[in-house]
C-alpha cells in the first residue's frame, strides 16, 4: 500500500465519518428544538442538500475523467 492509496482511503472514510456526524447533529437539532415532522424535514432537506450537491460533484468529476 503506498501514500497514494492510503490518502484515498483516510479521505474517503473521513469524509463519510463526517457526513454522518452531520446527520446526528442534524437529529439531535430538530430533536433538542422540539421540532414536528415538518421541522425535522426542513432541517433534514436543507443541511441535507449541502450533503448531496458534494456527491454529486464528486459523481459528476467521476464521469467527466472517463
Amino acid at each position: 500500500m503506498n501514500i497514494e492509496q492510503f490518502e484515498n482511503i483516510s479521505l474517503t472514510l473521513g469524509i463519510g465519518g463526517l457526513v454522518l456526524y452531520m446527520v446526528y447533529i442534524m437529529y439531535r437539532l430538530g430533536k433538542d428544538s422540539n421540532a414536528g415532522k415538518f421541522g425535522k424535514f426542513i432541517i433534514f432537506f436543507a443541511l441535507g442538500l449541502g450533503v448531496f450537491g458534494f456527491a454529486i460533484k464528486i459523481v459528476i468529476e467521476l464521469m467527466l475523467s472517463v
